[in-house]
C-alpha cells in the first residue's frame, strides 16, 4: 500500500517540471487516478455501497455546502423557525446509540485485544476480525454522513450563530477523509481517532438530547463548558497517539501519520478558539 505515496510524489515532481505540457499533465493525472482507484485501493472495500469513486461523496459534500449557506436560508428568511423538539430528542438518541455501537465495534474490533497502543498496521486479509473493523470503518463514514442533518437542524431552527466556520469545516471534511479512510485504509493506526470520536459523540449527543427537552431540563446541563474541554483532550490524545508514527515504523503510512497530526492540530487551535470567544469573563460595562 505504500505505492499510493510513491504515486503521489511522481506527479509532484513531473508538475514542477518547467518543460511539461498541460495535456500531458492531465492524461498523467488521469492515469494515476485509476491506478489509486482501481489497483492501490483496498480490494475488500472495492465494491462496497458509494465506495467506486469519491465522485458521490464529494457532490453530497457541495449539496450540504449551497443547501447550508445559501438554500436554507434563503428559504428560511421569511418563515419562523421550527420547532423540531421531538425530532431533535429522537435523532439525538439515535446518534448515542449509534456511537456506542460504534465505540463497543471498535473495541471489539482490535482495540481492545490485539490492536497495538504505539503503531498498528492495517490488516487487509479476510480474517473475521479484520473484516469486522473494514466494515466498522464505513459504518464510520456513513455516520459522518448523517451528521449533516446537525447543522440542517439549525438552519431550520434560525440558529445562525451555531452555522460557524468551525462547524461547516468539520462536517465538510469529515466525510471525505472517512471516505479514504474506507478507500485504502480500513483499520490499523488511524482508527485510534474514531475511537476516541465514538466515545466524544456519545457524551455530545447525549447533551444535545437533554438540551432539546425543554427548559426545565437546563438545570441538568451544567457540565456544558466541559464538552468543549473534552473535545480539545480528543485532538490532544489524538495528535499524541499520531506522533508515534514519526518514529515508529510498523508498515502504516507515515504521510497518514503526519496527515492526523495536522488536521488533530487544526482542530485543536479551532475549538481552543471556540472555547475562548464562548467561555472567556465578559468585561463589565463601565457605569456612568
Amino acid at each position: 500500500m505504500e505505492t499510493i505515496w510513491e504515486e503521489a510524489e511522481i506527479f509532484i515532481n513531473l508538475a514542477k517540471s518547467n518543460n511539461t505540457d498541460v495535456s500531458e499533465i492531465v492524461k498523467v493525472v488521469v492515469d494515476r487516478y485509476q491506478t489509486v482507484i482501481d489497483k492501490i485501493s483496498d480490494p475488500r472495500t472495492a465494491d462496497w455501497p458509494l465506495m467506486q469513486s469519491p465522485v458521490p461523496t464529494l457532490m453530497m459534500v457541495l449539496g450540504y455546502l449551497y443547501v447550508i449557506i445559501f438554500l436554507g436560508p434563503r428559504m428560511m428568511e421569511n418563515r419562523k423557525p421550527f420547532k423540531l423538539r421531538e425530532v431533535l430528542i429522537i435523532y439525538n438518541g439515535a446518534q448515542v446509540l449509534y456511537s456506542l455501537f460504534m465505540l463497543y465495534e471498535h473495541l471489539m474490533s482490535g482495540w481492545f485485544w490485539d490492536y497495538s497502543y504505539k503503531c498498528q498496521p492495517v490488516d487487509y486479509s479476510h480474517n473475521s476480525k479484520a473484516l469486522r473493523m473494514a466494515n466498522l470503518c464505513w459504518w464510520y463514514y456513513i455516520s459522518k454522513l448523517t451528521e449533516f442533518a446537525d447543522t440542517l437542524f439549525f438552519v431550520l431552527r434560525k440558529k445562525d450563530s451555531q452555522v460557524s466556520f468551525l462547524h461547516l469545516y468539520h462536517h465538510s471534511l469529515t466525510p471525505v477523509e472517512t471516505w479514504c479512510l474506507v478507500k485504502f485504509l480500513a483499520g490499523g493506526h488511524g482508527t485510534f481517532s474514531n475511537l476516541i470520536n465514538n466515545l466524544v459523540h456519545v457524551i455530545m449527543y447525549s447533551y444535545y438530547m437533554i438540551a432539546a427537552m425543554g427548559p426545565e431540563y437546563q438545570k441538568y446541563l451544567w457540565w456544558k463548558k466541559y464538552l468543549t474541554t473534552i473535545q480539545l483532550l480528543q485532538f490532544t490524545l489524538v495528535f499524541i497517539h499520531s506522533a508515534q508514527l514519526l518514529w515508529l515504523d510498523c508498515g502504516y503510512p507515515k504521510l497518514i501519520g503526519g496527515f492526523l497530526l495536522l488536521h488533530s492540530t487544526i482542530f485543536f487551535g479551532l475549538f481552543t478558539h471556540f472555547y475562548y470567544q464562548t467561555y472567556k469573563p465578559k468585561p463589565k460595562s463601565l457605569k456612568k
